[in-house]
């Protein structure tokens, strides 16, 4: 299990983490989400013992994870940490780089980790190519193979799929998680991408001025969100009196709503006039205003702009944010 015990950390006076707590079991996958600046990246460094604390304690399997105070070559041994530079090496091939860590005893076996690993990260045509003439893509995603060859007790990935096309990264993603639940290994992802944490992450952890706004399933975090900064981390969301969506209600109570929850209604005491339709492939954004503050709903075509309409949203959504 990881513990991280009321943590806290500086960067000569400005603090970056401060007073962290929350436990991880052993193959549980754990997102950390929150805007640039929050502390996701040096919470990872804390965590492989990249940095000395200033505050707390770090452990694994009830062993502290200490510093470069105490380790002439940073980093825990049952860890492993992808970086968002990669760290290859441009002037070996991509195999190469990514068994630099494995036993040269049996090279057979060697080989075949390899070429497993490389199947996985869908570079298997590139095994002969030097890493500098990768593109960015390529290099991030040979590096996640690199990290994975001896098989950590505990992956730390900082933005690990930043660089992959779109049409690559679902499925990439889907191995790389599913791997990681078959081999038991507990998974740390700093993102600022919502279904790393929605599609894959049993838990999630938000993060503003490093510290922990909202810890929980991740399922909770998107449904319950604390506030608006936890909500407007996975799309447009909006701030409605609950009044205007229940009629009964007298009181004067706000509630959270994203773009996918409202929708069309024939009537009700909801209704916006519609400035701009957004194009999303799938579906049109659409921006409205109701009472001069911007309103974001979604819906299958365009609405021509000044249109008035009127928006619900489902009764059982209403429950759940109350």
């Amino acid at each position: 299990m990881l513990q991280v015990e009321n943590i806290s950390f500086a960067y000569d006076t400005k603090s970056v983490i401060n007073q962290l707590n929350f436990k991880l079991q052993k193959g549980q996958n754990l997102s950390v989400i929150g805007e640039s600046g929050c502390g996701k990246s040096t919470l990872l460094k804390l965590i492989y013992g990249l940095y000395d604390l200033d505050k707390g304690n770090i452990s694994w399997n009830d062993n502290s994870v200490l510093g470069p105070k105490f380790h002439l070559i940073p980093g825990h041994q049952a860890m492993k940490y992808l970086a968002q530079d990669f760290d290859l090496m441009p002037f070996i091939t991509v195999e190469e780089n990514v068994g630099k860590f494995l036993s040269n005893t049996n090279p057979a076996q060697k080989a075949a980790r390899v070429a497993e690993l490389l199947d996985m990260v869908e570079m298997n045509d590139f095994a002969k190519a030097k890493a500098k003439y990768l593109s960015g893509g390529q290099q991030q995603r040979v590096a996640l193979a690199r990290v994975l060859a001896l098989e950590p007790e505990v992956l730390l990935l900082d933005e690990p799929f930043s660089n992959i096309d779109s049409f690559r990264k679902g499925a990439l993603r889907r191995n790389l998680f599913a791997y990681l639940k078959h081999q038991n290994i507990t998974c740390i992802i700093a993102t600022h991408d919502s279904i790393d944490a929605l599609s894959f992450s049993d838990e999630t952890i938000v993060m503003k001025n490093g510290a922990i706004v909202q810890l929980d399933e991740s399922k909770k975090v998107y449904l319950q969100p604390k506030n608006k900064y936890v909500a407007s981390l996975f799309g447009e969301v909006n701030e409605v009196k609950l009044s205007v969506l229940k009629s009964d209600f007298e009181e004067d109570k706000t509630i959270l709503l994203y773009a996918n929850e409202l929708f069309l209604a024939e009537n009700s005491n909801f209704e916006v006039k519609v400035k701009q339709s957004y194009f999303k492939g799938n579906t049109y954004l659409i921006k409205a205003v109701f009472e001069g503050k911007a309103i974001f709903f979604e819906n299958q075509f365009p609405i021509q702009d000044n249109e008035m309409v009127f928006l619900q949203a489902d009764e059982e959504v209403l429950n759940l944010r109350i």
